[in-house]
């Protein structure tokens, strides 16, 4: 039972993260088309990358802590590149 709530979570993380991803691509894609000016796209954007770091972040722990070897290695190169950041 623990490990179905588990997957669920992660599901639910996941789901989070790519919203977050879409959101910043609308953004782009409003810069783009001159819908919006570059402050407001960037300002837009920058609100939501650190919830996404911390999300993807609590992830990668997630996955460590519940023995998802397999998806905390998929996890770790992304997080990398978010320290790195």
């Amino acid at each position: 039972m623990g490990d179905v709530l588990a997957w669920v979570l992660f599901f639910v993380m996941l789901i989070a993260i790519i919203v977050m991803l879409v959101f910043q691509l609308m953004c782009l894609a409003d810069l783009e088309f001159d819908y919006i000016n570059p402050y407001d796209s960037a300002t837009r954007i920058n609100s939501v990358v650190m919830p996404e770091f911390i999300t993807h972040g609590v992830l990668c722990f997630l996955c460590l802590v519940t023995g998802h070897w397999v998806m905390s290695l998929l996890c770790i190169p992304y997080l990398y590149h978010n320290v790195r950041l």
